[in-house]
């Protein structure tokens, strides 16, 4: 799952930011999943830290990162000791 760590608004415990952004991150592995609603006017960047993960369909292995724009929402699953991070952000 997805755990809110830094954010605007502290909100969940998470860190405050001085800038319009929050921070995500989450571990994956095997039939673990999780979905995350976007604001299609914002951006989303998935950066993987290790492992592999599919995010909106598209595999990505350790190193590697997604800019997302216009999408409702970010869909994570098919992890293999996956770490990740994932920043919504003003467009």
């Amino acid at each position: 799952s997805l755990r809110l760590v830094a954010s605007p608004d502290a909100a969940q415990g998470s860190v405050k930011l001085h800038a319009d952004a929050r921070l995500y991150a989450g571990l994956f592995s095997g039939a673990e999943s999780a979905e995350l609603a976007l604001d299609p006017a914002r951006k989303a960047y998935v950066h993987l830290v290790r492992g592999e993960l599919e995010v909106n369909g598209q595999k990505l292995s350790g190193g590697d990162a997604a800019l997302l724009a216009g999408e409702d929402r970010i869909a994570l699953k098919a992890g293999r000791d996956a770490e990740v991070l994932v920043f919504d952000l003003a467009a």
